[in-house]
This record gives structure tokens, C-alpha cells and sequence, in this order.
């Protein structure tokens, strides 16, 4: 009898505190609810986001490293900052590579004359003066190009690729002038990295391998490409000729820009969250990633203009140099390697502006949990969504140096098809999607900075 009541006592106990951690944790969550609602109504209330998305993109326009426009860009946002009331704002000094593009030109000589639509690589070379002249070879994957090695040399190479996944297929334009060159060839042509838009080029980073010839490189539409292949499926030959003014001069300065609202109870713990301020020299960056600044620091403007200072402290971070260099993401790390333990989480919001969809989450399970249920309070903005795979170039460094769990902000819209093109302009995205983003990053780095507990201690 006695181990019968000792037993019931045990079970009784075990039941009591298996309710009671199951009534904290929806404890925990309904204090966020109110705060939720304020954020996400004032957010929608207006169109400040989007209207200082276009104030930057239309005053400052293309931001590519070591350019007159990114450096006013990065003043301009400094003083606003201050001017929204947020704290510590600063620049962080960082040396950057200055590629510039000079003029170019693509001109196909047979089987008809025609000036043809392209954009140099970044971080190509140039062809010098004379430009290069030469017969163009259709390649359809790397595969392709070693069977047909001994038909490359003294050739034009245009991998022919079609777009299945950015990560699948920007390693043609990445690593394919110094596969090419390997084999002889003079110059290299990418199909742009991205689904067939209107005759749309798109540039990006090129990475020269130290044991191949350094050749000029450069992307044409999906439409030039399919042409390109059609012809040579005829037999038909295809001259062109690629002239390219790019080159490299001296490192100069930048800066990544920082700002916070400073935390209550725990100040030294930050939650940092930003994007990219640098942008290609085409288009003017809305989407890549201008957008992504402006809604994390105006998610940050939001609880200062609604008094919400949570726990820790929140910062925005604008990097400096993602597209052609990552110096931002790694000046960041190294500057703030003794500090990085005290980060507890950090976010990226570098994957376009459309319409919220959820985020990226890499970390512990317990803290899965936590952003898991913080989520539910973004349901009626359709970002409820916790995906595995969190994190950013830029945010990289620091969260690969001090173990820091990592967020992707997601949302919808087909990013590549505007990426690092001319079409990439603030006219693409709408006033209501700027407002829906900047809540729902909001509402997850409040809850994330005013956690009772630090994010990645649950059990």
C-alpha cells in the first residue's frame, strides 16, 4: 500500500510537471502576441518601407564596390539611422576590391552582322583594345566540354547551360573561364544564370583558378544562347567578336554600416540581422539586396518608434562588398571575433522581397522549437514557415567562427529572374510586401532578443 501511494505520488508529481512546463510554454508565447500585432499593424499602416527603398535606389542608384554611389549610400544611411533614433550607429571600416566595368560590347560577325546583348563577368579581365576575335563552340555542361576538349583551343566557349537551381548552375559562370582555358580557349560566354526573362543578361562573379590562363568572360540572354545552339546544330559557323574594358584598380575604403537598439537587461547579448548595401553596377540593387537592408533596419526602426526594447540588444548590420569580394561578412567576423560568443543568433535577409514565406533555421533543435513557435505569430502574414538551412554569405564567417545559430529570411517571387540585371529595380516589388517582410522580421528578432532564456539553451 505505502509503494502504491509512493507511486501514485510519483505519477501525480511527474503529470504536475509535465503540465505546468506545458502551460510555460504557451506562457511564454502569449507575451509576444500583443507586441506581435503592434509591430506587424504599424509595419502595414504605411508605405515607409518602400518608399525608403526607393529613396536609396533612386538617389544612389548601382552600388558596386569601391563606386562614388555605395560610399554616399553608406553616408546617407548613417545619418538616417542617427536620425531614426538608433543607437551606436557607426562605419566599420573595410578594404575592398574596386573592379570596374568599362565599356563592352558583343558583336557577332557570322553567319550576319548583329550587335547582340551581353554583361561582362565580374571580376573578368579585359580583352584588351583590339577586343578578340574568334570562332564560338556550344557547350552543353562540363561533361561536354572534356569529351569535346581537343575542339576548344583558339575558340570562343559558350556553355550553353539551362537553369535548374542557382546553386547547380553558377558554377558555369564561376568556374567555367578557367575550365576553358585549360583547353586553349580565348575568351568564354555563359548563358545567364537565371530563367529565360526578356532578352536579360545577367553579370556575377567570376573566380580565376592560379594554374589557368586568366580570359575574358561574359553573359548573354537565354534567347542569344538557343540561337548559338541551333545554328552549330546546323553546322553553321559563328564568328563573334568580345570586346571588354574591365579591370581591377587599387583597394580602396568602405564600410559596413552598423546600428542597434540596445538591450534592456542583457545589452552585451546581440541578435544581428542585415543584408548586403553593395550591389552590381546594373539595374540599381532594389531586390539585391537593398530591399534586404531596408527591412531589417526598419524592422529595428519599428520597435524603437513602438518603444520595444527587448532584453538584448538588437543590431543591423549593412554589409559592405558581398557581391564581388564577401570583405564585408569577413572584416565583420574578424572584428568581432572576441564578441562573437555573445552573439545569439544572426540573420540574413538576402534571398529577395516578394511575399513572405517563413525562414531558414540552422541550430539546435531546442531552439527550432522556440523560432518554430514564435512563428505561429506570423501565420496571418503567410511566414509561418521554420526550413532547415538558415544562414547567408555574409552572416557565414561569424556564425561558422563562434557556432552562432543562423536565419534565412524566405520569401516568395522569382528572384533569379531580375537577378543581377538591369531589371532589378525597386519596380518590382510592392509597398505591401516591404511592409509584410519588415514585420515578420520584426516580430522573430523581438521575440529571439527578449527570450526569458538565451536562444540555444533550451533543453
Amino acid at each position: 500500500m505505502p509503494v502504491r501511494i509512493a507511486l501514485s505520488g510519483l505519477l501525480l508529481l511527474s503529470m504536475s510537471m509535465s503540465t505546468s512546463a506545458s502551460l510555460l510554454g504557451q506562457t511564454w508565447l502569449e507575451a509576444y502576441r500583443e507586441p506581435a500585432s503592434r509591430l506587424i499593424a504599424a509595419s502595414q499602416a504605411s508605405d515607409f518601407a518602400w518608399q525608403r527603398l526607393a529613396e536609396v535606389t533612386d538617389l544612389y542608384g548601382p552600388r558596386l564596390s569601391g563606386s562614388v554611389g555605395l560610399e554616399r549610400a553608406i553616408d546617407w544611411a548613417v545619418e538616417t539611422m542617427k536620425k531614426d533614433g538608433l543607437e551606436n550607429v557607426r562605419k566599420e571600416r573595410v578594404m575592398v576590391p574596386k573592379w570596374v566595368r568599362g565599356r563592352e560590347s558583343l558583336q557577332l560577325l557570322d553567319p550576319v552582322p548583329q550587335p547582340l546583348v551581353m554583361l561582362g563577368l565580374g571580376n573578368s579581365v579585359g580583352t584588351g583594345p583590339d577586343g578578340v576575335t574568334g570562332e564560338v563552340i556550344v557547350i552543353k555542361n562540363f561533361d561536354d566540354l572534356e569529351a569535346r576538349a581537343a575542339q576548344v583551343k583558339g575558340k570562343i566557349v559558350l556553355f550553353n547551360v539551362p537553369f535548374t537551381t542557382y546553386g547547380e548552375t553558377v558554377q558555369y559562370r564561376s568556374a567555367g573561364p578557367s575550365r576553358v582555358a585549360r583547353h586553349g580557349a580565348i575568351a568564354m560566354l555563359v548563358r545567364a544564370v537565371g530563367p529565360t526573362g526578356l532578352r536579360t543578361p545577367h553579370t556575377g562573379s567570376t573566380t580565376y583558378a592560379p594554374d589557368a590562363p586568366s580570359i575574358p568572360a561574359a553573359a548573354i540572354p537565354v534567347e542569344d544562347a538557343e540561337r548559338f545552339q541551333r545554328l552549330q546544330d546546323r553546322g553553321v559557323r559563328i564568328r563573334v567578336t568580345l570586346s571588354m574594358d574591365a579591370h581591377f584598380e587599387a583597394d580602396v575604403e568602405s564600410f559596413n554600416v552598423v546600428g542597434e537598439l540596445r538591450g534592456r537587461e542583457l545589452p552585451d547579448e546581440v541578435v544581428v540581422m542585415g543584408g548586403h548595401f553593395d550591389s552590381w553596377d546594373v539595374g540599381v540593387g532594389a531586390t539585391d539586396d537593398a530591399g534586404g537592408c531596408i527591412v531589417t533596419w526598419e524592422a529595428v526602426r519599428l520597435m524603437k518608434a513602438l518603444g520595444l526594447r527587448p532584453r538584448r540588444t538588437i543590431r543591423v548590420v549593412l554589409w559592405t562588398n558581398e557581391e564581388n569580394g564577401m570583405r564585408g561578412g569577413n572584416a565583420y567576423r574578424d572584428q568581432h571575433m572576441a564578441e562573437l560568443k555573445n552573439h545569439v543568433m544572426m540573420l540574413e535577409s538576402d534571398g529577395g522581397v516578394f511575399d513572405p514565406a517563413g525562414f531558414g533555421f540552422s541550430g539546435p533543435d531546442g531552439a527550432r522549437r522556440t523560432v518554430t513557435a514564435i512563428a505561429t505569430l506570423l501565420t496571418g502574414l503567410g511566414a509561418n514557415k521554420i526550413e532547415a538551412g538558415g544562414g547567408g554569405a555574409d552572416i557565414g564567417p561569424s556564425v561558422q567562427a563562434g557556432n552562432i545559430p543562423a536565419m534565412s529570411h524566405l520569401a516568395g517571387g522569382n528572384y533569379f529572374l531580375i537577378h543581377h540585371t538591369p531589371a532589378d529595380t525597386v519596380d518590382r516589388i510592392t509597398p505591401k510586401q516591404m511592409a509584410d517582410n519588415a514585420a515578420a522580421i520584426a516580430v522573430m528578432t523581438y521575440a529571439i532578443a527578449d527570450l526569458p532564456w538565451r536562444l540555444g539553451s533550451e533543453k
